[in-house]
């Protein structure tokens, strides 16, 4: 699978463009905050149906504007094209599409082009709190697994029915036992699902992370990806019952798999405080690689490959070995940002990789030929 053809109108900075790829290498090079990390996002919208750094829609519409619409043209595993669309009005919900026809809901269309975005902002995966470590493994699992999304939703939606309850208990100084072990019941079940998948996932992702985290670093240390949670010794049910008098307290269920987490560690240590620069550089771009080959696993074939940005923050050893990669035909189509034109066309004379350079300068795109 492949992107043929992109347009945008209205896109952040972008007012209107029109794209045509290669199925390979496609570099779109300027300076910063000319607009190339916005046609990335752009190409993820078309996978996840929202931004991957701003999840309010109608703040990615340009300055003045009433809406933006993506539209792409992809060459499918079937041979034959798809058409994805999402338009965003204000104060209007947004619209996405496939070949012309509306979405009910748009978790139908998540896997349908499975996607990984390699992104300077991926460091927070390592600094910031559990709920991004949390969506992040849920994400990649949603794109290969519809069932899973729908479970997580639905845990989700019941876990708010079940805090608002509380809440309402804590208002009427009143409680019902029997009303929230209606609740209980349902997350329980859900949660046991959830957790047993992502245990799973886990244990299958984390040789693939290792390997590829000793390729990109030539080190030899032992780095992992654990999984902390509150289901590991006991059932959830019995968790809630545990917590019932502290949730009542606090007005907010404290126990479920809304508490999970990924620990990260190298040599048995948190990467967060004992990691380098170098090597936090390596560990996330190892998960994202790992998650790229995952998934090619679970779908037989090639997710598309966005990098943004980050051949400015590694060193050359690193640079090369992922281009490597891409020169070794393990990817499929591959989407490059970077600030310096000269650097991106050394990179692919040398690799002799088939590819295609834009030009980005406030929101303007050329081609190298225009």
């Amino acid at each position: 699978m492949y992107l043929k053809r992109l347009q945008l109108n209205n896109f952040k900075n972008c007012s209107s463009a029109e794209m045509g790829f290669s199925d390979k290498v496609n570099c779109f090079v300027g300076n910063n905050g000319a607009g190339k990390t916005n046609i990335l996002d752009s190409i993820y919208y078309l996978s996840f149906c929202k931004s991957y750094f701003n999840p309010i829609d109608t703040q990615n519409i340009r300055h003045e504007e009433d809406f933006f619409a993506v539209h792409g043209e992809y060459f499918n595993q079937g041979k034959t094209n798809d058409t994805i669309s999402c338009v965003q009005k204000r104060a209007k919900k947004k619209s996405f599409k496939i070949n012309k026809k509306e979405y009910d809901r748009l978790a139908d269309h998540i896997g349908i082009i499975p996607l990984v975005m390699i992104s300077p902002y991926d460091r927070d995966l390592i600094n910031d709190g559990s709920e991004l470590r949390r969506k992040y493994i849920d994400g990649v699992i949603s794109q290969f697994d519809n069932i899973y999304l729908k479970n997580l939703l639905a845990y989700n939606k019941t876990l708010l029915q079940r805090n608002t309850l509380l809440k309402q208990f804590a208002e009427k100084h009143f409680f019902d036992t029997d009303s929230l072990e209606v609740w209980d019941d349902k997350l329980a079940e859900l949660g046991a699902g959830i957790f047993e998948k992502r245990k799973a996932f886990l244990q299958d992702f984390n040789p693939l992370f290792e390997s590829f985290y000793k390729y990109l670093s030539d080190e030899k240390e032992r780095v992992e990806i654990g999984y902390s949670s509150q289901l590991l010794n006991t059932n959830l049910k019995d968790l809630l019952n545990q917590s019932i008098e502290r949730d009542r307290m606090v007005r907010y269920t404290t126990k479920g798999i809304h508490k999970d987490d990924l620990v990260f560690s190298i040599n048995g240590f948190p990467v967060k405080k004992f990691g380098s620069q170098g090597q936090q550089k390596s560990f996330v771009i190892a998960i994202k690689l790992a998650q790229f080959e995952y998934t090619r696993q679970e779908k037989g074939f090639k997710p598309i490959l966005l990098f943004d940005d980050i051949f400015d923050k590694l060193d050359d050893n690193r640079v090369q070995q992922i281009i490597h990669l891409v020169n070794e035909n393990n990817f499929g189509q591959v989407f490059i940002t970077d600030t310096q034109r000269q650097r991106v066309e050394n990179i692919f004379k040398q690799a002799e990789i088939d590819h295609k350079i834009f030009t980005v300068e406030n929101g303007d795109v050329k081609t190298e030929q225009d």
